[in-house]
């Protein structure tokens, strides 16, 4: 079982930079932004994909990817993860043979920052798909996004980053972050997928858009509610209602919607009792 409550690693070397420039009056100033770098991602002797990430967590981003894409099944036996941080590049080895050319032969761009990457069959898997009926408590949804909002993490410190996070009713398991919300769905993908986390009683809480893809990649992990600060997309929602996942956005201060799976919803605080969110408070979402 992996140690969670999972977090930012502030300290890791490498995640940031200091660096110089000048503000609108002229004066020098000096931030930090946030480093990105390429990781390479092999399945056995194939090469899969470039990632460009921020480089914490290569290993679960791999798993992650990989079982996204449907190129790692459940019932896979794993005999390695091997990270090479000289040549950025993580192999994961299998008992399985593997071959994907003809599915690798037909990709999807999608939209969003660091741009994703699917492949053509990206609703397989989806047919057929029952997510667990199971509750989520609003008095669970604000309390989780209080805490979120107000946890350390790369975003309040450089920005330019998005933010995913693995709860189970009122508290985060595991917070992972990347240039791209792809890239930190996939990570909580990988922790779950190592470490055998059940995806029944789970919450999915995106800093980004609800977009095709996140709620797509959110319903083959079998997690039944996604929510998010953000907006959504159509198709996000249309795919959403097909496969019964619950989707909850703008959620800011006391305000929420919910426009998928309302059934789920449990209504046990008045909002009224949630303080209001200020103008300049709390993280902005996709920023």
């Amino acid at each position: 079982m992996a140690p969670f409550p999972l977090m930012p690693d502030l300290s890791r070397p490498g995640l940031t930079r200091r660096v110089t420039g000048h503000d609108q009056t002229g004066a020098e100033t000096e931030i930090s932004v946030v480093e990105e770098r390429p990781l390479t991602i092999y399945l056995n002797r194939q090469e899969v994909v470039t990632a460009m990430t921020i480089g914490d967590y290569p290993d679960y981003l791999a798993l992650g990817f990989l079982r996204n894409q449907g190129m790692l099944r459940d019932d896979d036996v794993l005999t390695g993860v091997d990270y090479d941080e000289e040549i950025e590049a993580v192999v994961v080895r299998t008992q399985r043979q593997t071959s994907y050319e003809e599915k690798m032969a037909k990709k999807t761009r999608t939209s969003g920052c660091a741009v994703g990457t699917v492949f053509g069959d990206m609703m397989e898997g989806l047919e057929g798909l029952t997510l667990p009926q199971t509750e989520v408590r609003t008095s669970w949804l604000y309390a989780l996004a209080k805490q979120i909002n107000t946890t350390p993490s790369l975003y309040l410190e450089a920005g330019a980053i998005h933010g995913t996070v693995l709860c189970q009713q009122d508290r985060p398991l595991a917070y992972m972050e990347d240039v791209g919300r792809h890239n930190a769905v996939d990570k909580i993908a990988g922790v779950m997928f190592r470490h055998g986390v059940s995806a029944d009683d789970k919450i999915l809480y995106t800093t980004g858009r609800l977009t095709s893809e996140m709620v797509i990649k959110t319903a083959l992990m079998g997690i039944p509610v996604l929510a998010s600060r953000s907006g959504f997309t159509a198709w996000g929602v249309e795919i959403a209602r097909q496969v019964g996942l619950t989707v909850i956005g703008r959620m800011r201060g006391q305000r929420f919607v919910c426009l998928s799976g309302e059934e789920r919803l449990v209504r046990d605080v008045d909002p009224a009792s949630i303080p209001e969110e200020g103008r300049r408070s709390g993280r902005k979402a996709g920023a």
